[in-house]
């Protein structure tokens, strides 16, 4: 057996369950985002218990409250593949039994307005956390899109859908490097999808995932648009239609 397969398929010596346990009535549907903003704003809609916490340099809450009739959790994690995905294997063995998770992206194709939720289809694998999960492969499917269109079109919330460039450095996103990433059908660029959908595969959890154009990389140009300057109402609506969308997992 080649010695990469026989590898991925090997009990790893650091397990997630080293570090985290099953913690009782834990929410099966859980919401991550990146902003400290949607956490706030959670806090100040919802009746909110912290039932858990993580490590990420600091202490994240995971958060456990009702939405629509149904326990969700939430928390906020770090930022790139390796954190992103860590916290998530942590959240797993808790008791997540499904995963929303939403966070904003750099627009690769003219067009797409900024606040334009995007549903990935594929995510390009031009990180390093996935390699350690699954086989070596261009592109990651996201097998969860299509259940997540259903929803966003029964909600009456407009999208767009297409492939996503996953990269661990923002600031070695080249002119040359967007051009061809969008020869190749990636419409938009960020640092977690293909990580999260590996973990997914790997732990067979299904990971719902939608992302919001922030700034835009398109025409060879970078532009910062609405990119850490959200308004308040921005920020709501978001964090509301996260949780409508998973109210319906």
């Amino acid at each position: 057996m080649p010695i990469e397969q026989s590898f991925r398929q090997a009990e790893a010596l650091l397990s997630p369950a080293n570090i985290a346990s099953p913690v009782p009535s834990f929410p099966e549907t859980v919401v991550i985002t990146f902003s400290d903003h949607m956490e706030r704003i959670l806090c100040a809609t919802h009746e909110t218990e912290v039932i858990s916490t993580l490590r990420a340099g600091d202490t994240r809450p995971i958060y456990k409250f009702s939405h629509r009739g149904k326990t969700l959790g939430l928390y906020r994690t770090g930022l790139g593949g390796p954190a992103a995905a860590a916290l998530m294997e942590e959240v797993i063995v808790k008791g997540a039994r499904q995963i929303l998770v939403f966070g904003s992206c750099g627009v690769l194709r003219e067009g797409i307005a900024a606040g334009r939720l995007i549903l990935p289809t594929h995510a390009y694998r031009d990180e390093g956390t996935s390699y350690h999960y699954l086989p070596a492969d261009d592109f990651i499917p996201v097998p969860t899109h299509d259940a997540l269109e259903a929803i966003m079109k029964g909600m009456g919330v407009p999208t767009v859908s297409g492939r996503t460039w996953t990269t661990d450095a923002f600031y070695r996103e080249t002119g040359e490097l967007a051009a061809e990433r969008l020869k190749q059908g990636c419409i938009c660029v960020e640092m977690e999808c293909a990580s999260l959908m590996a973990v997914g595969a790997y732990r067979n959890i299904p990971v719902y995932q939608f992302l919001y154009a922030a700034d835009s990389l398109s025409g060879n140009a970078w532009e910062k648009r609405i990119l850490g300057t959200m308004t308040e109402d921005m920020r709501h609506t978001l964090l509301t239609v996260a949780l409508d969308a998973a109210a319906q997992l």
